[in-house]
């Protein structure tokens, strides 16, 4: 398990700009007025903007020498996202990576990592998975 990521402060404008990058129309992501209308706080985020907070601290384990994991030639092979609740500007997001399996098939590492993500108070908010690819050879995991 990795240490904690400094905070991830989930702004209004990021919410905003992802939604708009996706094509996400929903009036919840760019309206402050409809989406507290319908019961949140402050802007939703759409789902899968926990790639914007989780990735980073992905890579960053990736790239540890100590973890021995060739980046280059990575390949995203799956991912998988829950939540306990909507993402929304304001939240600030502590996020943890775990390993939760990696073996070696047909020449192929095949890694999952877990990333879970708490907001400020220490409630959970969102965990996801993702599967990760990368030929295998004699001197890396």
């Amino acid at each position: 398990m990795s240490q904690p990521s400094p905070p991830y402060q989930v702004g209004r404008e990021k919410i905003r700009e992802f939604a708009t990058a996706i094509g996400e129309r929903s009036p919840m992501c760019h309206d402050v007025v409809a989406a507290r209308a319908a019961g949140h706080p402050d802007l939703v985020a759409p789902p899968t903007f926990t790639v914007v907070f989780t990735m980073p601290r992905i890579e960053a384990l990736l790239r540890e020498p100590a973890f021995g994991w060739r980046f280059e030639g990575t390949v995203h092979g799956g991912q998988t996202i829950e939540f306990h609740r909507p993402i929304c500007a304001g939240d600030e997001l502590i996020t943890t990576v775990e390993v939760k399996n990696l073996t070696i098939r047909a020449g192929t590492h095949m890694l999952t990592l877990r990333c879970e993500s708490s907001d400020q108070f220490g409630k959970p908010v969102c965990a996801t998975e993702a599967l990760l690819l990368s030929q295998a050879d004699g001197d890396t995991v």
